[in-house]
């Protein structure tokens, strides 16, 4: 592995690491969801009305960690924590799956 995999690799476990803070700073603050995470109940209260983009399309995709969350709606918020950092290792693993499979795909049929 080449240094700057490594640096990049780091990068990836620290931000793991740090994904805790999507759920400590809102709890803190009082905000409620973590910014951007909002569901059509949420966005209805926020806006008033909810996309009908949005509307028609929230049914298409559930999330196979819902709410990164693994010890479910009542979890301490250490459990929740670890869950978030659960969540990124396995984003990072499977994302870094997936482009190691399209460069090997790439890789053998570029001959």
């Amino acid at each position: 592995m080449v240094r700057l995999q490594k640096r990049l690799w780091i990068g990836l476990i620290i931000l793991a690491f740090l994904s805790p803070l999507g759920i400590i700073l809102p709890e803190t603050f009082k905000a409620g969801d973590a910014w951007g995470e909002w569901g059509t109940e949420t966005l209805e209260k926020l806006l008033g009305y909810v996309p009908e983009g949005l509307k028609r399309y929230s049914e298409l995709w559930r999330a196979p960690i819902p709410d990164y969350n693994l010890g479910g709606e009542n979890a301490t918020m250490a459990v929740q924590m670890l869950s978030y950092i659960v969540s990124g290792f396995i984003g990072i693993l499977v994302s870094g799956l997936i482009v190691y499979g399209v460069a090997r795909f790439l890789i053998k049929h570029e001959k």
